[in-house]
């Protein structure tokens, strides 16, 4: 028995084709959760979907920066709406009873 460490026992890394990277990134802009992209497509981790996503960012140049920044904005302003519509629901509902 040799102590040696045979240096070719490394695993091999995984290799994604350009095809595959663009879908889970499409998927990420869709929605998706990193999560169940991953357990889907069978991509090691989330770490390298975001990588993936940054990449194509710095591809597409300012405009996809832009575009996400403006996402997150609608974002933030649909999720003040809905709470707005809760409270206006809610209202309804209490002065409905005072009949």
């Amino acid at each position: 028995m040799s102590g040696k460490i045979n240096q070719n026992t490394r695993p091999q890394r995984r290799e994604y084709d350009h095809e595959l990277k663009r879908q889970a990134v499409q998927m990420l802009v869709d929605g998706h959760s990193a999560a169940s992209i991953v357990e889907r497509l069978g991509i090691s981790g989330t770490n390298l979907l975001y990588r993936w996503r940054q990449q194509q960012i710095g591809k597409a140049g300012p405009v996809a920066s832009a575009r996400d920044d403006r996402v997150r904005e609608l974002e933030a302003e649909l999720r003040r709406v809905e709470r707005e519509r809760d409270i206006f629901k809610k209202a309804l509902i209490i002065f409905g009873r005072a009949d």
